[in-house]
């Protein structure tokens, strides 16, 4: 059997040796907390798991549009329209299992071998292999501590090509809990109309946010409809990382160039590619996801937040009591904390690891400039987070 040369330029992730040393230490009876995983810990919502009951009474052994149903497009259109100003339709909301499968799509649709993006480091470990398989090119740019890991304009200038296609910005960040400013967002709209290139917005953490002047959509930015791909998720908000719901924002203003140099409207294209794959999100899935927009799911999703937000205080105040300088905590559930000079960032994770019995993320895991950090995730109990706050202040660096 032959393999493709797309599957032959992906990797193993390297945080999964993260998961075999822990299931190691718990096979051998150790009690571990962990705080390396993104993955929200209390179940999906009340209103919401409702909501799923009641469409399994129904008819709901149909197919779905490849889109999405009406209703809960309708809903995320009229909720953005009416909490950040965002200007997109419900036609042009795409919805997908999950927000993976989402930027999958986005990149493989719109570059070509060769092409090259550019990706800031550090960055979630799914960005690379994806345009890997693509047949990209990613063009590392790092993004550092002074500047609060912000994706710069003149970093980036120094690596711009002809071949030159996409850029990936992540707001709020995962790992390093970084949120893109208004001004910030609006030089790369300018910056990408007037080179020609896609920006690929990740918005998975959007709901986290906490302060007013920090945008959730990069549609609250004139001239973002003509040059940008819009990504959110329902697993960190609704605990949906099990059930597997996501929706993109692919405006029909939006066009690319083809190789021929001709531009397209990328949204007919899109969807019809998606047609071609799958028939669509489960019926079930969708009208539990239509139920986070109601008044009911909106609070229980706020309760949630606030519950991992508070936790993620707590961990940046128990690892600044340990003489660790620490960065985000305050629009993301994650920490990202700067390794004590002379050990590595799996030198690390193995002091806290043995000594603290915390599983947390080595920063190499997410990309080369990711090394002397790790990251510590905020989903898991308060009983834990203050557990953990102080095993962190106790440990002896």
């Amino acid at each position: 059997m032959q393999l493709s040369e797309s599957i032959s330029r992906i990797s193993v992730s390297p945080t999964a040796a993260v998961v075999m040393k822990a299931d190691r230490l718990k096979a051998s009876g150790v009690d571990l907390v962990d705080f390396g995983a993104g993955e929200p810990d209390f179940p999906t919502p009340e209103n919401i798991k409702r909501a799923a009951f009641r469409a399994l009474e129904k008819d709901f052994t149909k197919y779905t549009a490849t889109g999405g149903i009406r209703e809960l497009k309708a809903a995320i259109a009229e909720r953005h329209a009416r909490d950040f100003g965002s200007n997109y339709t419900a036609e042009e909301c795409l919805v997908t299992v999950g927000g993976k499968q989402a930027i999958f799509e986005a990149v493989v649709a719109t570059i070509n071998a060769g092409d090259e993006v550019i990706l800031p480091v550090p960055y979630w470990v799914s960005f690379l292999d994806i345009i890997h398989y693509a047949g990209g090119q990613a063009v590392l740019v790092r993004t550092r501590e002074e500047e609060n890991f912000a994706l710069r304009a003149f970093e980036v200038e120094k690596h711009l090509t002809a071949k030159t296609r996409m850029i990936v910005v992540n707001s709020p960040n995962n790992p390093t809990g970084a949120a893109a400013t208004r001004a910030q967002l609006d030089a790369w709209v300018t910056y990408a109309q007037a080179n020609k290139s896609i920006i690929l917005f990740d918005a998975a953490y959007e709901a986290y946010i906490t302060s007013p002047a920090i945008p959730h959509s990069i549609y609250e930015i004139p001239g973002a409809r003509e040059c940008a791909i819009e990504f959110r998720s329902c697993s960190k908000n609704g605990g949906f990382t099990g059930v597997r719901c996501a929706f993109t924002v692919v405006p029909k203003t939006l066009k690319a160039i083809t190789s021929r140099g001709e531009q397209k409207p990328l949204h007919p294209l899109w969807l019809r590619r998606m047609a071609t794959k799958f028939n669509g999100v489960s019926y079930i899935v969708q009208r539990g996801a239509e139920a986070l927009y109601s008044p009911a799911g909106k609070n229980q999703v706020r309760a949630l937040i606030d519950h991992y937000l508070g936790n993620a205080r707590m961990l940046v105040a128990g690892a600044k009591a340990a003489g660790l300088t620490v960065y985000g905590g305050v629009h993301a559930p994650y920490i990202w904390v700067e390794t004590p000079k002379g050990l590595s960032s799996w030198q690390a994770f193995d002091k806290i690891l043995t000594e603290a019995n915390v599983v947390i993320t080595p920063g190499s895991g997410f990309g080369s400039k990711g090394e002397g950090y790790f990251r510590i995730s905020a989903f898991n109990s308060r009983v834990n987070a203050e557990e953990v706050a102080r095993r962190l202040k106790a440990l002896k660096w």
